[in-house]
């Protein structure tokens, strides 16, 4: 929306929508996945725009009937799909042709990315990954097949070793088991060797992986993984990829950066 040049015409934004920066000053509707009908109708809008994964279905019905024009775009984590979304964001914003172009540019960066990686895999062995959320404690629910955990570690190289379906939770035991090389959390706050050996001491399990004892915790923006691919995931597989193949140059300058 913001790339396509609308963000002028928004009232209001999700908890998960935080960039630009620009967009934190804007009115939240709260999460995506559980709007209130009142909040949103307070702000006026002609159009409620957003992903599949927005709801609960009541308070959407009741936007309709308000008069709210609601649009839901496929969350799916599949360039057919980006496309799909661009081509319907350049028809809601009047400039269909600048739709193309953003996505011919998206295309574009995600093949150089798959080229880095080919370059890569040449003198390095793809390692096997695990994606965490919810991490503090417990069994945290770990990115399986189909999700957007799994294109991402596709992409940047890696190999996906859960192979459940969707997010589920993982036992201390399965994780010692699978014994991940790299294990990837997606949380904003895993910055610094204090969060993670905070990390690590909460969760045991996690401390005795290869991935652990060789320092290869990654963070991740958990928003990356909400709502389909956005503009900024070419910049995360950047930095996943990075991790991934720490003897090769990062493909971004951005890359280099700790995570």
């Amino acid at each position: 929306m913001v790339l396509l040049g609308g963000e002028s015409k928004l009232v209001g934004v999700d908890t998960t929508s935080r960039h630009p920066a620009s967009l934190t000053k804007l009115p939240s509707v709260g999460y995506q996945r559980q709007l209130a009908a009142e909040g949103i109708l307070a702000l006026r809008p002609d159009l409620l725009l957003g992903s599949e994964e927005m709801g609960p279905p009541p308070v959407l019905e009741q936007l309709a009937v308000a008069g709210v024009r609601i649009e839901r775009l496929t969350a799916r984590a599949e360039l057919d799909s980006l496309q799909a979304n661009l081509k319907r964001l350049g028809q809601l914003l009047g400039d269909e042709a600048a739709a193309q172009r953003a996505f011919a540019d998206y295309q574009a960066r995600l093949q150089t990315q798959q080229q880095w990686v080919e370059q890569a895999q040449r003198s390095q062995e793809a390692p096997g990954v695990l994606l965490l959320l919810g991490h503090s404690g417990g069994s945290p629910l770990v990115g399986g097949i189909d999700t957007a955990a799994d294109w991402l570690i596709s992409r940047a190289g890696g190999r996906n070793l859960a192979s459940h379906n969707g997010y589920k939770a993982l036992s201390s035991e399965a994780l010692l088991a699978l014994d991940p090389q790299v294990v990837v959390v997606a949380d904003r706050a895993l910055e610094g060797d204090a969060a993670r050996q905070a990390l690590l001491q909460q969760n045991p399990a996690l401390a005795g992986t290869r991935a652990a004892r060789e320092g290869r915790l990654l963070a991740l923006d958990p928003t990356l993984l909400v709502g389909g691919l956005g503009p900024r995931v070419p910049d995360g597989l950047a930095m996943l990829a990075a991790g991934f193949y720490p003897a090769s140059p990062p493909l971004t300058a951005e890359a280099k950066r700790e995570p």
